[in-house]
């Protein structure tokens, strides 16, 4: 039985895994067992350099004092009521949410994906009652490389054959764009059955693809021009990941629909919010969207609290200032090494590097194992794609430190 204190070697927890789990993951061969700040330990008690975050969702750090108390103050006086009823925590939630982004509205669920579901509901809604769509006619627009999830509707929209193949059909309604490609978005925008246009800011799972400077706001006023809602996925981008609160904050963008998730709760339990304006937001009724758990005391008081940290330590900054070293310290690293790291990008601290091939096709793989070994966490993305993305609470000399092993590593690594 699983209890307080329970202790497993780092082999037995991957036997058991491959026993009795789905093999819907291909993890590095890596046990965790606690965390704190930028640092994951072992069973065995070997301290690594998280930079993944859990992919941006602990971008406050592992185990943040401030998040835990407001969880485990919340969890001893009430977790779960439904929507069914009314809660004392999720309208100053709300209140607090909305005035700090901006919004008129708040739609709370639990997962990123959800989120995105719940957008382009609204999207659709909103076609309908307001732009005048018919009934049944209203088309998303995507951007080719996106990546929001793995449900029917997030596969059904994507363009990479490992997330929908095999799976369909596929939902109707949705279209794609190359990313980065204003000509392309203007030409989909004539339809005049397009309700939305959904975007990531910079593309996160697709390998930190960071469009041109003016991608954003000139997509955005081409929605404008063609009476369009401007959907911005920040799941991964957003709450101070890249340097600003939001990713569209770069560009000056309010986007008309806000998708935020992983970080809301820094990485402590599943929360993401949907913000909109209230001719949004109101075209939706009692009965016509929710969540048994969307909205849940536990899920309010641990958000404000993600976001007041957010705030109170200044990460955005503190991820700008931080991204810059990196990326210089990467960018040296690829002068001394050109036949094995191509490519350097990213904002603030969501960064990529990225791998010359092997014949194999595991280069970036064989790195990553050996940057565990050496005491950083990675992992790849698309092949040769390396993501880093640490805490945004590390700082000068972590930082310094592991980049000295990530560059280490790179300059030792024999192909």
């Amino acid at each position: 039985m699983l209890s307080t204190g329970y202790k497993i070697s780092s082999e037995e927890a991957i036997r058991l895994e491959d026993r009795y789990g789905a093999h819907n993951y291909h993890p590095l061969p890596v046990v965790l067992s606690k965390g704190e700040g930028v640092f994951v330990w072992s069973p065995e008690g070997k301290k690594f350099y998280d930079f993944l975050s859990a992919y941006s969702a602990v971008n406050q750090g592992h185990c943040h004092p401030h998040i835990l108390k407001a969880l485990v103050d919340q969890a001893s006086r009430l977790t779960l009521t439904s929507r069914a009823f009314y809660n004392d925590v999720l309208g100053p939630y709300e209140k607090y949410i909305t005035e700090l982004l901006g919004y008129d509205k708040v739609l709370p669920m639990n997962t990123g994906v959800e989120g995105g579901e719940t957008a382009i509901k609204l999207a659709r809604k909103w076609a309908y009652k307001v732009k005048g769509i018919a009934e049944n006619q209203a088309k998303v627009i995507f951007a080719e490389g996106n990546f929001w999830g793995r449900t029917m509707a997030a596969i059904s929209s994507s363009s990479d054959p490992s997330s929908y193949q095999g799976f369909g059909p596929y939902m109707p309604g949705f279209e794609l764009v190359p990313y980065n490609d204003l000509a392309a978005l203007e030409q989909a925008l004539q339809d005049p059955n397009v309700a939305a246009f959904m975007v990531e800011p910079i593309q996160g799972e697709a390998g930190v693809v960071v469009p041109d400077d003016g991608y954003l706001s000139s997509a955005f006023a081409l929605c404008k021009k063609h009476n369009v809602l401007l959907i911005a996925d920040e799941v991964q981008t957003g709450l101070a990941r890249t340097g600003k609160m939001l990713a569209c904050d770069h560009e000056g963008v309010r986007p008309d629909i806000l998708i935020l998730g992983k970080a809301l709760s820094g990485g402590v339990l599943p929360v993401s919010a949907v913000l909109a304006d209230d001719e949004i937001m109101l075209c939706i009724k009692p009965g016509e969207h929710g969540s048994t758990y969307g909205g849940n005391p536990l899920a309010c008081m641990v958000a404000v609290a993600a976001l007041q940290v957010l705030v109170d330590e200044q990460l955005a900054e503190r991820s700008e200032q931080a991204g810059i070293y990196f990326r210089q310290r990467m960018a040296d690293l690829q002068k001394q090494r050109p036949e094995l790291v191509s490519l350097v990008r990213g904002k603030g601290l969501l960064n990529a590097v990225v791998i010359h091939d092997d014949p194999e096709g595991d280069c970036a793989w064989r790195i990553c194992l050996a940057l565990a070994e050496n005491g950083v966490l990675a992992k790849p993305t698309h092949g040769n794609i390396i993501r880093f993305a640490p805490p945004l609470v590390i700082t000068d000399e972590e930082l310094t430190d592991a980049c000295d092993i990530i560059s280490q590593t790179i300059l030792g690594f024999r192909q």
